[in-house]
């Protein structure tokens, strides 16, 4: 009951709260020009940083320029222009099927007993 109640609060198809929800987040994250995956952060991840390296450069690159561009934007207190903003697409995944990946080999790599691939306290 619990989780299909979850899923239920998180489907934007289902709960009218949901769908506003990611529309005001696609709309904040076209105003600067980033996607979902670009808010995950690889200081605080080890698994995400470990994704990003797996990922193609060119698909690196290119995370790299959008975050770079709003943080620009951010600082000069401006959005992207109007017809830029219509060529965005914040949902578009890039990460998570590598993400999902490498979660799924820590995962099997737990359940043999073996060492972890990294090691580290976040402060």
């Amino acid at each position: 009951m619990a989780s299909s109640f979850s899923r239920w609060l998180v489907d934007p198809k289902k709960n009218p709260l949901a769908a506003i929800h990611m529309k005001t987040l696609s709309s904040r994250l076209r105003n600067y020009g980033l996607r979902y995956d670009d808010l995950y952060d690889p200081m605080y991840d080890l698994d995400v940083k470990e994704a990003l390296n797996r990922l193609p450069r060119e698909i690196v690159d290119a995370r790299n320029q959008r975050l770079l561009r709003a943080m620009d934007l951010s600082m000069k207190h401006q959005y992207l222009p109007e017809d830029l903003q219509a060529m965005q697409t914040p949902f578009r995944s890039y990460l998570q099927e590598m993400l999902a990946l490498v979660k799924r080999e820590s995962a099997e790599r737990e359940a043999l007993g073996a060492l972890p691939l990294y090691q580290r306290t976040l402060p």
